[in-house]
């Protein structure tokens, strides 16, 4: 049995979907060097790892957030577990699009929500598994006071095979806007898990764009656009009552207003800091980008890492490192065999 949902398309939609269109074209046409791209999804990283999960009641700052991401703590708090889960499975997804090879189905969905509540939960079967249990949200300030009952625990994978279902066969046919947006709502209001439904569902939201053909998905966060006013994402976001008596009166129209909304938001805030993240940089060799793209994906780098995934000699690394530390693209960190680099932003 498919899923359909019900939703019209706007004059306000529209309007925001082109325009959506066009400041990527802004953006695309800049022509950014690797480095500066590099940068740029880097610093949405941050953001939205530290907007996911500050929606959900994470106390980190954002300076806290960053400073986390770039260093190599081995003992750490929760809320800081939580930050570095999520960066860490935003990192997996854009790796997973980026060469083509994100699928949308029920175990992704479970692998993520298992990344993002990875040693968080007490019951490790909530982890990275649909839920097998009933859930009732509360109102966060009346604790007492119920918001919203979801579907039960034997509809869930169900409703959640038609959701993916109706993701996957219109890829091409919706609008990559409309369609991740759908996602995201539906989602929620499924809340497939017992926990990490809010972050599962963003990040997904993202790898959704990115798969569906938004370019430049990478550099922006979304996320921030939320975390910004909680409480309009929440009651746009999600229903009031029984899943089971609103189900069939479930409207979307709103909601994918909200959503493009934010988007474009997000896109013309990049656009604001584009002059101080363009400014044009000496010409690169093969072996300084290959320290770069290293970093992006891991988040650090040291002389031993880079000895394994080069051939170059001892002393011809030393100066890579020199160099990229001249030009003002990375930045040493720790001392002696304990120092290790990192992107040198802002």
């Amino acid at each position: 049995m498919s899923w359909h949902p019900k939703y019209s398309i706007s004059n306000k939609l529209l309007l925001t979907i082109r325009q959506i269109g066009e400041s990527i074209g802004e953006i695309r046409a800049q022509n950014f060097t690797q480095t500066t791209l590099a940068k740029l999804e880097l610093n949405a990283r941050e953001l939205s790892s530290y907007a996911s999960t500050s929606i959900e009641g994470n106390s980190l700052p954002l300076t806290d957030v960053k400073r986390l991401l770039k260093t190599r703590k081995e003992s750490i708090r929760d809320t800081e577990r939580e930050v570095l889960n999520y960066n860490h499975a935003l990192q997996t997804l854009y790796k997973s699009v980026s060469q083509d090879q994100f699928k949308l189905t029920v175990k992704t969905l479970e692998q993520v929500q298992g990344k993002v509540v990875d040693g968080l939960m007490a019951n490790a079967a909530h982890c990275g598994a649909l839920r097998q249990d009933p859930v009732i949200i509360r109102n966060p300030l009346k604790i007492d006071e119920v918001v919203f009952i979801p579907p039960d625990a034997k509809d869930v994978r169900q409703l959640t095979n038609q959701l993916m279902g109706f993701v996957n066969d219109n890829i091409g046919k919706i609008d990559s806007v409309i369609l991740a947006a759908v996602f995201h709502r539906q989602n929620v209001i499924i809340h497939p898990f017992i926990d990490g439904n809010g972050r599962t569902t963003r990040l997904l939201t993202t790898a959704i764009l990115g798969k569906t053909g938004l370019d430049q998905f990478e550099i922006f966060s979304f996320e921030n656009y939320y975390n910004r006013n909680i409480s309009r994402y929440f009651k746009a976001v999600g229903l009031v009552g029984d899943y089971y008596d609103l189900k069939d009166g479930v409207d979307f129209s709103e909601w994918l207003e909200y959503f493009a909304e934010g988007i474009l938001d997000e896109l013309r805030r990049v656009i604001k800091i584009l002059p101080e993240q363009s400014q044009v940089k000496p010409r690169l060799e093969p072996h300084h980008q290959q320290i770069l793209d290293y970093i992006l994906e891991q988040g650090s780098i040291t002389q031993r890492e880079y000895g394994a995934i080069s051939d170059r000699s001892l002393a011809s690394r030393k100066l890579d490192f020199e160099r990229l530390i001249r030009l003002g693209l990375i930045a040493a960190k720790g001392v002696g065999r304990g120092t290790y680099y990192l992107l040198a932003l802002s």
